[in-house]
């Protein structure tokens, strides 16, 4: 006859139970191997063309189109002169001022124009807010041709995006002070 099996002593698990735990604790360490490597070779969405989740990009936030070929002519919009009382305080002085804007084709330009009365204004005000000892250093005229290219961005929806915008650069044809 044969003998009954013996009874685990008390403080003894049976061996089937401490390989179901290490199976069970293997099953989680890869589990989390796996998560922590699909998050790291995952990327970022930005940098990827399109996000399965994401809502549809608006036009700020759509990726811009290359920058055009170097070697290719720049567009310029030449706006009207703007005659402009000046900020001094100590006499009654104006500036007229001829600007031109460069951008990266004649559909950028035609965009632009679209919002030209704003963009007259907020020219008109950023300039009335200088005196004539601003807009006649070098730096006084850089600072403005970087507050107006600012605000025309930011006017045509055009800002700066990974670098790039349709609105190049704000250039002065004509700047005269009295």
């Amino acid at each position: 006859m044969s003998k009954p099996a013996e009874a685990p002593a008390a403080g003894e698990k049976p061996k089937s139970k401490k390989l179901l735990l290490i199976i069970i604790a293997l099953v989680v360490v890869l589990i989390g191997a796996g998560a922590a490597g699909f998050f790291l070779l995952k990327g970022h969405p930005e940098d990827e063309e399109e996000v399965g989740d994401t809502p549809a990009k608006t036009a700020k936030e759509a990726k811009p189109k290359p920058k055009k070929n170097p070697a290719a002519a720049p567009t310029f919009m030449p706006l009207d002169a703007v005659v402009v009382n000046l900020a001094d305080t100590s006499s009654a002085r104006y500036a007229q001022v001829g600007i031109t804007l460069q951008v990266e084709d004649e559909a950028t330009a035609n965009e632009v124009k679209k919002y030209m009365p704003a963009i007259r204004n907020g020219i008109l005000l950023r300039i009335s807010q200088r005196t004539a000892d601003q807009l006649l250093s070098a730096e006084g005229k850089e600072q403005l041709a970087n507050d107006i290219l600012e605000f025309v961005r930011e006017t045509t929806g055009m800002e700066v995006y990974r670098g790039y915008s349709p609105v190049e650069a704000v250039l002065f044809s004509s700047l005269i002070v009295q």
